[in-house]
């Protein structure tokens, strides 16, 4: 399921039509802008706000990226606090973040062992066969069953939105509205969801440049709109 272009390391996802990624694939494109080096990102650290508190040890949390766009994939991340981690700066609800910002938070939470996380990505042709609703609930079930399967402590899921997956009934699970500005794990699976989709959006714009992906990300921007009227609509729509 991997297209052209996108440079990452991929292995099964644990639900049909998705993949499951280890890691946001690393872009070289215009420097201090997506890929930031060790400097720019200690400057970013330093002015990054307090983390959200890490209220519920024993939670994953789970967030996506890509309900709202009109092309590319849906996101979805988990992650996990192992007991006595140091929990980086800036794990806030990723729109108070500039994307230096968020990207200098990403790179924190990667270089954190004791943040256990998965992605799944569930691409364009599968949410047109089941909608979009269905489509996130199978990313996030993904990434949950992934982050379960290493850190089998963690029993209680906490949800951003209003809904619970119906995959992920059977657990313990909580749905928190807003809750990427309430649990730190939530908000530490958004951000490293919204990461990885962005630059995966910006992978494809390599591919179709006329459309502008790298500065939209799919969404219906003016831009957008006229790029689907002079260009068409690509399979990623």
């Amino acid at each position: 399921m991997q297209r052209p272009g996108l440079r990452m390391s991929l292995t099964a996802c644990s639900v049909v039509g998705a993949i499951l990624v280890r890691r946001a694939p690393r872009l070289r494109v215009q420097p201090g802008v997506y890929r930031l080096n060790s400097t720019a990102v200690n400057l970013e650290v330093s002015k990054l706000p307090d983390s959200l508190p890490h209220v519920y040890p024993d939670a994953i949390g789970i967030d996506e990226a890509g309900r709202g766009p009109l092309a590319g994939p849906v996101v979805a991340a988990a992650v996990a606090v192992a007991p006595g981690a140091v929990l980086p700066r800036g794990v806030v609800d990723s729109k108070r973040l500039t994307e230096r910002r968020l990207e200098a938070v990403y790179e924190q939470l990667m270089a954190s062992a004791g943040i256990l996380y998965e992605l799944c990505v569930v691409d364009s042709a599968r949410i047109d066969e089941i909608n979009i609703l269905q489509a996130t609930f199978e990313a996030m079930s993904g990434a949950s069953t992934g982050v379960m399967k290493k850190a089998d402590h963690f029993k209680r899921l906490l949800i951003d939105g209003n809904q619970v997956p119906p995959q992920l009934e059977h657990f313990e699970a909580e749905s928190v509205v807003k809750g990427d500005s309430k649990h730190f794990s939530i908000a530490a699976a958004s951000i490293i969801a919204k990461v990885t989709r962005d630059r995966l959006m910006i992978e494809l714009d390599k591919i179709h440049p006329e459309y502008g992906f790298a500065k939209h990300k799919g969404y219906g921007t003016r831009q957008h709109f006229s790029a689907l009227e002079a260009h068409g609509v690509l399979p990623v729509h």
